[in-house]
């Protein structure tokens, strides 16, 4: 009762809410650190995590939040879109890499997909969550967008693409690193195609090079997700 009427005065300040996510990620890369860089410490987890905890003890809606916070959610898109500095620096390394890309990319792209929707059949689901958790491998963005054009819920398909991303940031080094994989490339090209923006950004401070192959995981993916989503909606409509 006594935190409530602190905070109160407080909630009414615009930037409120920017601060305390700034603050919260800051201590998560602290903790990030403090664990020896660990993946199972993920700043983006802990920040969540941390950020739960506030609202609740301040009975703070999540509109209210969104409000004052939501120029972090602008700055997404042009964090992507910085990926393509790496990207133009790894160029020749890139061109070289053209064929086993293109492979991996389709098939992690079409695995994603297809294996989002067999789960939600499998375990009797509908067609609406089974479109809610199709585009869930893309950038959060891309994801919602897919989500709303098939008849997805946005909300819950943006909830699945970034508790995805921390699950790919998580695991996925130490998953590869066990199949004795140890090329940047396919680190890189891991982390965008199954993390997104989350896993990428877990990857990209290890290498450049991982960083390029991430970026061109994350934009590859987002526009196969975005082509054939889409079509298997049709497919199962059209049933």
């Amino acid at each position: 009762m006594i935190l409530r009427t602190l905070w109160t005065p407080l909630a009414l300040t615009p930037l409120l809410w920017l601060a305390v996510t700034l603050v919260a990620f800051a201590i998560g890369q602290r903790i990030h650190r403090l664990c020896r860089n660990s993946p199972v410490a993920n700043p983006v987890l802990i920040a969540i995590v941390l950020m739960v905890v506030v609202l609740k003890l301040t009975n703070t809606p999540y509109a209210t939040y969104f409000a004052g916070a939501q120029f972090i959610n602008f700055l997404l898109g042009p964090a992507t879109v910085a990926l393509a500095v790496p990207l133009a620096l790894n160029l020749s390394h890139i061109r070289r890499s053209l064929n086993g890309l293109g492979i991996a990319l389709l098939a992690g792209s079409i695995t994603s997909m297809v294996s989002g929707i067999a789960v939600v059949w499998l375990l009797g689901g509908g067609r609406t969550v089974a479109f809610s958790m199709a585009p869930k491998a893309v950038t959060t963005p891309i994801a919602i967008a897919v989500s709303q054009e098939v008849g997805g819920v946005p909300a819950l398909t943006a909830a699945l693409a970034i508790g995805g991303g921390i699950v790919a940031a998580v695991i996925g080094q130490t998953v590869l690193r066990w199949f004795r994989v140890d090329d940047w490339r396919a680190h890189g090209l891991a982390a965008g195609v199954a993390g997104s923006g989350v896993a990428a950004a877990q990857i990209a401070p290890l290498s450049g090079l991982a960083a390029a192959f991430a970026a061109i995981g994350i934009g590859l993916n987002g526009l196969v997700t975005a082509l054939i989503v889409p079509a298997i909606a049709l497919l199962w409509h059209v049933k």
